[in-house]
């Protein structure tokens, strides 16, 4: 008797690896087109400008490769989705990059520029141009969900909170190269604006194993008071709780499953909604928070929250605030998957920053253009797919080349369905508010 086949295991193997290889044979896309330059020149331009003096402060002298040019050339890099290095030498030296015009430039120069010009540079420069997209957000009009039109009624800022670790870098120069594995290429921790879906603070940590706890310092020096913030499980911390409380900033989280408390009294009490007050943490250090439990297709989901006033806060809109959390993780996907950083150019942890930060500037003018197409289109930001504005760019440039098209926004508009810019509807896996509020305005209170 023949032995049974047995069914093929899952690879371990990171995916890294293939992304990387993947990476490395993409051909040299088409030039920017020109309105992409002219919102990138109209919004980082000056930002970089602002930064030469600090950069002359450091003891940086001008050369070839000056901080403005290395800027137009990183952004160029991770715009175009420039293989590497070397791929790069041949562009710069054919064609002018951004505000940088063609000039002759040494692979050798370009990495050590890399590897010397201080990252904080670019951090300096994504740090300030935050203000000026979350500005031209906020003079656009645009339908936005109910919970989140709601939310910015009432509370200074919603914010939601997560770390993502880095892929592999690859081990072929330098000290990696004696390395037992590829090493990770650090974390991040990110602050998103939840109305806008611009990164408010961004935090890199080289170490890729950096629990989210270790970002809390920094998370409560930027909060502003009366923020709402939201967090998954991963930052549950009862001293933290307490802090946020103390600082005016209320918070919605996932409870654990193996929650310890104390039942204070019920506020709403039905066969799908439970919405209570309870004791957690230590008898010396014990504190109120509110517990909110939803029946949702068969599965009950809990909630904590510092808002103890079911007035201000509504269990539906904290329920449906809370699953906005997802927002970030999406943040993340473009980050890494469309705009790159699964590849690394470099390996030294100088030239990773430089890639992290600028590629986070791209997401924020990426989120710009995307918001000007729902504006256009009078529609909600999340309607809008970020991945097809991006790939559309493309056949933009080809239509304007040909004479067909002059403005980018009115383009893609014009051609969405061609170009798959709306997302396709599904059937939603949480709970929204339009979906709870009946649910609690007619059961009434225990």
């Amino acid at each position: 008797m023949s032995e049974e086949k047995q069914p093929r295991k899952a690879s371990s193997v990171r995916h890294t690896r293939a992304i990387q290889r993947d990476h490395t044979k993409h051909p040299i896309s088409t030039p920017t087109a020109e309105e992409i330059q002219e919102r990138l020149t109209e919004i980082v331009h000056p930002a970089t400008l602002a930064q030469v003096n600090y950069f002359h402060s450091l003891g940086m002298r001008e050369r070839t490769l000056s901080l403005v040019v290395m800027v137009a050339f990183v952004l160029e890099m991770i715009w175009r989705q420039i293989s590497g290095v070397s791929e790069m030498v041949r562009l710069i030296q054919t064609e002018a990059v951004l505000w940088a015009s063609p000039r002759k430039v040494s692979q050798q120069a370009l990495s050590q520029c890399l590897t010397s010009l201080p990252s904080h540079l670019f951090l300096n420069i994504f740090l300030s141009i935050l203000p000026l997209v979350q500005k031209r957000w906020a003079e656009r009009k645009r339908p936005v969900p109910p919970e989140i039109a709601w939310a910015q009624e009432h509370y200074s800022e919603v914010q939601a909170v997560d770390g993502s670790t880095l892929d592999a870098l690859i081990r072929k120069i330098g000290l990696l190269k004696d390395l037992p594995q590829n090493p990770l290429a650090g974390r991040m921790t990110g602050l998103l604006n939840l109305c806008s879906r611009l990164p408010s603070q961004i935090w890199y940590e080289s170490d890729p194993k950096a629990h989210d706890q270790r970002f809390w310092p920094q998370i409560l020096a930027v909060l502003k008071t009366h923020a709402l913030l939201i967090f998954d499980m991963g930052y549950i911390n009862f001293d933290i709780f307490a802090q946020l409380t103390l600082a005016q900033v209320k918070f919605i989280t996932c409870a654990k499953s193996n929650l310890v408390y104390s039942f204070e009294r019920s506020l709403i009490k039905t066969a799908t909604v439970r919405d209570s007050l309870v004791w957690i943490g230590p008898e010396d250090r014990r504190q109120l928070l509110r517990l909110v439990e939803v029946l949702y297709l068969g599965r009950w989901y809990r909630y904590l929250s510092n808002e103890l006033d079911v007035v201000r806060l509504p269990a539906a809109y904290l329920v449906a605030l809370y699953w906005q959390r997802w927002r970030i993780e999406e943040a993340y996907a473009i980050i890494k998957r469309l705009l790159g950083l699964a590849y690394f150019w470099c390996g030294a942890q100088n030239a990773v920053e430089i890639q992290v930060w600028a590629t986070w500037l791209l997401y924020a003018v990426l989120v710009d253009l995307t918001d000007s197409v729902a504006e256009a289109l009078n529609q909600p930001f999340a309607a809008i797919s970020m991945e097809m504005v991006y790939r559309s760019l493309y056949f933009f440039t080809q239509a304007r080349n040909r004479g067909q098209a002059t403005d980018v926004v009115t383009y893609l508009a014009a051609n969405t369905k061609l170009l798959g810019l709306v997302k396709r509807k599904r059937k939603a896996a949480h709970p929204s508010p339009l979906e709870l509020i009946p649910i609690l305005t007619t059961s009434g209170n225990p």
